[in-house]
C-alpha cells in the first residue's frame, strides 16, 4: 500500500471517529499531505472533498485535471470545469456524488470566501467544523521520508548561510543581504521559500518579524538572519545572529550567551513524554533569571514541516506530549527596542531516545567581515 493511500484510510477513519462526513481542502500544505501534489491557489477555485466513506472527489478546472488524473495517489472522481462554464455544475456534480453530508470540515486558516460559498449553496444545512485537529492528528507525526526531506531543506539552508556570511562586509544593507540569501538558496537547489528572509541589523533586530530595508550594516552592530527553504514541499527555518566586524561589547557578549544557554536549555527539556509548555519553560527560565524575561516576546518555538508553523507549538498552555515523529523550533530571543536583538533557532526531531537538532550550524557568536573589508 502506498503512503498516500495509508494517508486517506487514516484520515477517513478521523473522520468515521470523529462523526464528520466530509473534510474539504483548497490548495496548500493539507492538500498536497493528501495527494503529493502541489496545486496552486488562484482564482480559479480548486476542491478536494474527502468524505468519510468512499471515493475522494475533485473539482478542478480543466487545465489542472490531466495532472492529476495522470498522477492519480487513490481511486478518486475527477469534475473538471472549463474557463467559459465555471465551476458550478462540476460542484453540484461533485456533491452528489458523495454521501450525504451533516458535517462538513473546511480550513479555517485557509478556505476563502470563494471556495466556502461554493460549498456553502450545495450542504447549506451542514454543520461547518475546523479541518485543523483532524489533519493535525495526522501531521503531526513525521516518517522517516519526511523527515530525510527535512534534512534535504536543512542542509541547503546551511549552504547558503556559509556562502553569505562570507560576503557580509559593512556598508552592505539589510536588503542586499536578503537578497544574496535568496539567490544563494537557489544556487544551492532551494525550492519556494516558505516566507522572506529575515535580515536586520543593530537596533531593527530587536523587531522580531522586522523586515530587510536599506539600513546599511555597520561594524560592532549585530545581524539576525531568520530564513529557511523547502525541498519537496518539506521545510526548514533557522536563525542565527552574528557580530558585525568588530568583537562584541561585554553587554552583547552577556545577552548572546544568555540566549545560546536558553536554546540550549529547551533542546535538553525537548524529549518524548514532555508537554511542550516544558521546553517553554526551561528556554523562558534561562532568559527570565538572567533579569531579561521582559525581552522574550514570543514562544519559545512553533512545529515545522510542510507549513513554516504548524502543530505543536512550544509555548505556555500547549500540553501536547513531544513523541518521536514531532519536528519543531526552539527559537528563544531576547528584543531590547532601539538597542539590540538576539535569536538563536534550530529545528528539531523528537526521537525514540530524546531529541536530536536537525540544525547544525555553529551557535557561537561569529563575527563577519572585518573593519575594512
Amino acid at each position: 500500500m502506498t503512503v498516500l493511500r495509508r494517508r486517506l484510510e487514516r484520515l477517513q477513519a478521523e473522520l468515521r471517529g470523529r462523526d464528520i462526513q466530509c473534510l474539504a481542502l483548497i490548495p496548500g500544505a493539507n492538500l498536497r499531505y493528501m495527494t503529493g501534489l502541489a496545486f496552486h491557489l488562484m482564482e480559479r477555485p480548486s476542491i478536494g472533498f474527502f468524505p468519510a466513506e468512499g471515493p475522494p472527489a475533485f473539482v478542478l478546472p480543466r487545465l489542472e485535471a490531466p495532472r492529476f488524473e495522470a498522477a492519480a495517489p487513490y481511486e478518486a472522481r475527477v469534475f473538471a470545469w472549463a474557463d467559459g462554464e465555471g465551476p458550478e455544475k462540476a460542484l453540484r456534480d461533485a456533491m452528489m456524488a458523495l454521501p450525504e453530508v451533516h458535517t462538513l470540515a473546511v480550513e479555517f486558516l485557509r478556505m476563502r470566501v470563494l471556495e466556502f460559498k461554493l460549498v456553502q449553496r450545495h450542504v447549506p444545512n451542514a454543520l461547518v467544523v475546523d479541518a485543523a485537529p483532524v489533519m493535525d492528528a495526522l501531521r503531526l507525526f513525521k516518517d522517516e521520508a519526511e523527515v530525510a526531506l527535512m534534512r534535504e531543506a536543512i542542509r541547503i539552508t546551511e549552504q547558503a548561510l556559509r556562502a553569505v556570511v562570507e560576503e557580509v562586509r559593512p556598508g552592505m544593507t539589510e536588503r542586499t543581504v536578503a537578497s544574496r540569501l535568496a539567490i544563494a538558496l537557489l544556487e544551492a537547489g532551494g525550492g519556494p521559500v516558505p516566507f522572506e528572509p529575515i535580515v536586520l541589523s543593530g537596533p531593527n533586530a530587536a523587531q522580531p518579524h522586522g523586515v530587510p530595508g536599506d539600513r546599511e550594516l555597520r561594524a560592532g552592530e549585530v545581524l539576525l538572519i531568520d530564513f529557511g527553504t523547502s525541498w519537496s514541499g518539506y521545510v526548514s527555518d533557522i536563525t542565527r545572529t552574528f557580530q558585525i566586524a568588530e568583537p562584541p561589547s561585554p553587554r552583547t557578549q552577556e545577552i548572546y550567551e544568555v540566549v545560546r544557554a536558553a536554546n540550549e536549555a529547551g533542546r535538553a527539556a525537548a524529549g518524548p513524554g514532555v508537554p511542550c509548555q516544558e521546553v517553554d519553560r526551561a528556554a523562558r527560565r534561562v532568559i527570565e533569571e538572567a533579569g531579561f524575561g521582559e525581552y522574550f516576546v514570543h514562544r519559545t518555538g512553533h512545529g515545522i514541516g510542510l507549513d513554516a508553523h504548524e502543530r505543536p507549538y512550544i509555548v505556555e498552555g500547549d500540553e501536547t506530549s513531544l513523541e518521536p515523529g514531532m519536528t519543531f523550533t526552539v527559537e528563544p530571543g531576547i528584543y531590547i527596542p532601539g538597542e539590540i536583538g538576539v535569536r538563536i533557532e534550530d529545528d528539531v526531531l523528537i526521537t525514540p531516545q530524546g531529541a536530536e537538532s536537525l540544525t547544525t550550524f555553529p551557535r557561537d557568536l561569529i563575527v563577519v567581515s572585518t573593519a575594512g573589508g
